[in-house]
């Protein structure tokens, strides 16, 4: 008979990360099937339609346009800004920046 391991109690579920912009709190879409679409989203290279696509993947419509309303000093987030919130989300959902505790 072959081996059973049951890892049931090791999964996480529901367990979305969230990421502060000065007072905006976003949640980041972190379940299996929205890393997958984004591995796949992600191998197509790094042009704006790639970026795009990994934007509305990580974040729901609302906080997506709560972001690029966003506003410091009266100033909108630029384009540099926008791709570190990108590589974050990422660095978040894929464990390699595990954020405060």
């Amino acid at each position: 008979m072959a081996k059973v391991v049951n890892i049931t109690d090791k999964l996480e579920f529901d367990v979305d990360p969230t990421l502060v912009i000065g007072n905006l709190k976003v949640r980041v879409r972190s379940d299996a099937e929205t890393m997958l679409k984004l591995m796949g989203t992600l191998s197509k290279g790094e042009d704006l339609n790639t970026i795009k696509e990994a934007l509305g993947l990580l974040f729901s419509e609302k906080d997506l346009a709560a972001i690029c309303k966003y506003k410091k000093d009266g100033k909108k987030i630029s384009a540099k800004s926008l791709m570190l919130i990108v590589n974050t989300a990422i660095e978040l959902v894929t464990g390699e920046d595990e954020g405060e505790q």
